[in-house]
């Protein structure tokens, strides 16, 4: 491995052998490294700072969405998710109504996918972000400082329904499953957002927030160096929603107030957390928060995050804060963001870059 001093190193070469492989993060774990290569090492500063932090016990919400039918559970339910997005920005849900089954079978087909024979998963292997499947490790390679333990398969469905023949036939049933449940789920969430900021519970899926989603299946091997790296660098998700499926092994930390906290993976639960877009349409009435996921000596980690962020219908539509959550006293604090731009400017950035919600504050 190159040495943090080394005059000669290449980064642009390294990154872009390592992309022709096309092989990911998998590969090079396959092939036996004891020591992970510079490019994945972060900046000493951020190891430094990592000794000086500390990490507490307490668990993120989690509310259980069992006998939804029932008014007053309801309404129990909708004040929770009113706290939660308010003071965390993310939260889990049990009893949420996908089965048991279902989930496995998505965590599974994850896994056969990224450990099938390497040539299938090459077909897929693209930085064309315009391919609705695409499979690659680190959207941002070449733009971020450095990068993360981890391999992801994308597949976007923003303006139609997935067409089944372009999915990887190995995960294929399973997928199209996990999305028909997740979809479902999407509307209800949507709805006790919707009434948590005092509007009418269709409010937000009338205004396209449950319709159109992307798919990112994040496959992280186990790393000989997890101090080292991180699986996702910290972030904040730029959609409306994101609802994430994880399997048994731990990576998921948030950051609420100065400290990272563990979301600790609950059998058959969902984590889900407020984007930036429905922080700008709330008027920064509900949280999106700083996230990322730690690398681990043991693998592989499975996470598959669902992302709402608005239909393709919706690309030129403007999105501002909510009329009836703003007033003389409680202006609006977020200019007009129009979708189309505001997707092109995440696609062509990095997760180091500007926060994304930053280019719209007043």
């Amino acid at each position: 491995m190159a040495s943090e001093t080394s005059v000669d190193y290449n980064r642009i070469k390294e990154l872009k052998e390592f992309d022709d492989t096309k092989a990911g993060v998998k590969g090079l774990v396959d092939a036996g490294i004891v020591s992970i290569p510079k490019m994945f090492i972060r900046p000493s500063e951020e190891l430094v700072d990592e000794l000086n932090s500390c990490q507490t016990k307490i668990e993120v919400p989690t509310i259980d969405l069992s006998n939804i039918q029932d008014d007053s559970w309801r309404k129990e339910i909708v004040d929770e998710v009113r706290i939660a997005s308010e003071e965390w920005g993310f939260f889990q849900v049990i009893n949420h109504g996908i089965p048991l089954s279902v989930l496995d079978e998505m965590i599974d087909g994850v896994r056969l996918f990224n450990e099938q024979d390497l040539e299938l998963k090459k077909e897929l292997y693209s930085r064309d972000s315009t391919k609705k499947v695409r499979f690659n490790s680190n959207f941002d390679l070449y733009a971020s400082q450095t990068a993360d333990w981890r391999d992801t398969l994308t597949l976007s469905f923003l303006d139609s329904d997935p067409d089944p023949n372009e999915m990887p036939a190995v995960c294929r049933k399973s997928t199209l499953e996990y999305i028909k449940y997740t979809r479902k789920l999407g509307e209800t969430l949507f709805e006790f957002l919707s009434e948590a900021l005092g509007l009418q519970a269709d409010h937000l899926g009338s205004i396209g927030c449950a319709k159109g989603c992307s798919m990112v299946s994040h496959y992280y091997p186990a790393c000989p160096q997890p101090e080292l790296t991180l699986g996702v660098r910290k972030h904040a998700d730029p959609g409306l929603l994101t609802v994430l499926l994880q399997n048994e092994i731990s990576g998921l930390q948030v950051l609420h107030g100065g400290q990272w906290f563990d979301v600790h993976p609950i059998r058959g639960a969902l984590v889900v957390n407020i984007g930036d877009l429905l922080q700008i349409i709330s008027n920064d009435k509900f949280k999106s928060v700083k996230h990322r996921a730690t690398a681990n000596l043991v693998g592989p980690r499975i996470s598959v995050p669902c992302f709402f962020s608005g239909h393709a219908s919706l690309l030129d539509k403007p999105f501002s804060p909510i009329k009836e959550l703003t007033s003389e006293a409680n202006p609006p604090r977020y200019k007009e963001v129009v979708l189309r731009e505001y997707i092109a400017r995440f696609i062509s950035s990095s997760l180091d870059k500007k926060p994304l919600i930053d280019y719209y504050k007043l």
